[in-house]
């Protein structure tokens, strides 16, 4: 799937109130170029991709921000959510294309939001990032919030329990998650995980833990587990990502990660006392 440049070109160029020849002399390239670009006759080169959408980033023109706005008012009745590749999605949507260690296993997963995508992968330079309708019709769909349930499920799919796999604590979530076409459940990425990890060791209680994840929420995520699921996808749109987006979000995030530090310690003091250790809930 390619990017709507043809499109965005024109739309940029007239919320900018610039005829070709001004936008081909902002970023430097030919005029004539510009009305190819336009007409669909030609589809440019990432390096004139990367100008045209790094100048309109510039400029204040956060066009992922407003297409999510607008696909979410012309679709009242769908969810809109957002998928986040290190380069591009290859073929029709699959299950099998995930990695087996992720969440809540092999599956295709989103974001409910295009920034909470977009930060994400912003440390990619190829990556882009796919605005996706989801029409639920007939699906089994589990929800989890933070709490302990969610706690196991994230360390046991991620290979960390599986001496505790006969445990009925984690057959019963097992058995849940086995059960689900798609789950909708926090994110947790691999700084959450290494709290999860202390968790798993017996150093925090599930309360500590619990708490410390709840101080560094990233949003929920849909988690698309059988085919049946991913077949009421539709990809609306693949979004460029330009340099100085990408620059922000990493930058957000890192300032975003050193409040979040603050929140954890905390966490981890004012509920030292509180909750049961691994042991104690699996054994």
């Amino acid at each position: 799937m390619n990017y709507r440049i043809d499109e965005d070109t024109k739309l940029i160029r007239e919320m900018l109130l610039l005829s070709r020849q001004e936008l081909g002399n902002f970023i430097g390239v030919d005029n004539k170029t510009i009305a190819r670009i336009e007409n669909c006759d030609v589809y440019p080169l990432l390096e004139t991709m990367e100008k045209i959408y790094s100048f309109s980033y510039n400029k204040g023109i956060k066009l992922n921000f407003i297409k999510e706005m607008l696909y979410k008012e012309e679709k009242p009745h769908s969810s809109i959510i957002f998928h986040g590749s290190k380069d591009e999605i290859i073929g029709p949507i699959s299950v099998s294309h995930g990695r087996k260690t992720n969440d809540f296993g092999q599956g295709f997963y989103c974001g409910e939001s295009a920034e909470q995508t977009t930060s994400f992968i912003a440390r990619f330079e190829k990556s882009s990032m796919y605005m996706i309708e989801f029409k639920e019709n007939d699906l089994k769909k589990i929800t989890f919030n933070v709490d302990r349930d969610w706690m196991l499920a994230i360390a046991y799919f991620r290979g960390r329990l599986e001496k505790y796999k006969d445990s009925d604590v984690i057959k019963k979530i097992i058995k849940r998650v086995s059960n689900a076409d798609v789950i909708y459940a926090p994110i947790a990425d691999n700084r959450m995980f290494r709290i999860i990890d202390r968790f798993i060791d017996g150093e925090i209680t599930d309360e500590q833990c619990k708490h410390c994840l709840a101080a560094t929420n990233l949003g929920k995520q849909y988690v698309f587990l059988t085919e049946k699921a991913v077949s009421q996808l539709k990809v609306l749109e693949k979004c460029y990502i330009s340099k100085p987006e990408r620059e922000f979000y990493i930058e957000q995030k890192k300032n975003e990660l050193q409040d979040a530090d603050n929140k954890v310690r905390y966490a981890m003091i004012k509920y030292k006392n509180d909750g049961k250790y691994l042991e104690e809930i699996l054994v």
